[in-house]
């Protein structure tokens, strides 16, 4: 029986180009004796835009629903997630080799870790790369660090959340993510660490590609209002978490 890494990708037409660079960075993933990847692309829409941009590999699975936005995407995803765990890639992203297998390791080596992350690199158009100055040490990091840090530093986290790498278990536990028009990512991060202990790779885990289409670079994503009412609710949500008893994963015998 073969053991499953479940990926999931939320996609619109805009980024379905990028898909066929994200498929040869997962084929090029090296993974231990017994273990594979099923790749989870979920259409945020019903258009006939990216269906021509899939690769024909039958650990592809592909589906389509209601426009949603990437939050509504993933989460609809998971109803076809067959692996264990669950790792993030965006469409127009790039694992790095030995990424996937660096996150297993870590997650199946230690019961006490819910989810895992790595250092990311930003790509940009002309093919250079730039790193993140704030990035941990490589190794554990303890409930709650992650909001603390994003607080204290004008709500920029020290690990990435296009990077997480988490037991299913854990992630359906928590509703996936969570339902805003963006930071949906963070606020799943957020909840992880409210509950649980993570871990940073210093390897470059991900390649972050940088272009004008992407959702991050739309001014809408920076609207003063609304950026502060996600992060109101992200924290919110965050704190409570972390104050319900019996959230604590793993659970306390």
């Amino acid at each position: 029986m073969t053991n499953l890494i479940t990926v999931i990708t939320a996609v619109h037409p805009p980024a379905a180009k990028y898909l066929a660079d994200a498929y040869k960075s997962l084929t090029e993933q090296q993974l231990p004796d017994g273990w594979d990847w099923q790749w989870v692309i979920q259409e945020d829409g019903e258009t006939d835009g990216v269906t021509p941009h899939l690769p024909d590999d039958p650990r592809i699975s592909f589906g389509q629903g209601r426009q949603g936005r990437a939050a509504v995407a993933r989460t609809l995803g998971l109803s076809r997630a067959e692996g264990e765990y669950v790792k993030v890639l965006d469409a127009d992203d790039m694992l790095t080799p030995g990424a996937l297998a660096r996150d297993l390791q870590v997650l199946a080596s230690d019961s006490s870790l819910g989810w895992a992350t790595s250092r990311v690199l930003d790509l940009l158009p002309d093919g250079s790369t730039v790193g993140f100055d704030q990035d941990p040490p490589e190794g554990p990091i303890e409930r709650g660090a992650v909001l603390q840090h994003w607080k204290a530093h004008n709500y920029r986290a020290q690990v990435h959340p296009a990077t997480l790498f988490m037991r299913r278990d854990l992630l359906l536990a928590l509703g996936g993510w969570m339902a805003l028009p963006a930071s949906e990512d963070t606020g799943l991060l957020m909840a992880l660490s409210a509950v649980s202990r993570g871990h940073f790779s210093a390897e470059t885990g991900l390649l972050y590609r940088k272009w004008p289409g992407q959702a991050t670079n739309q001014a809408a994503h920076v609207h003063e209002g609304e950026r502060e009412a996600r992060f109101a609710v992200v924290e919110a949500r965050a704190r409570t978490l972390a104050a319900m008893e019996g959230w604590q994963y793993p659970a306390e015998q």
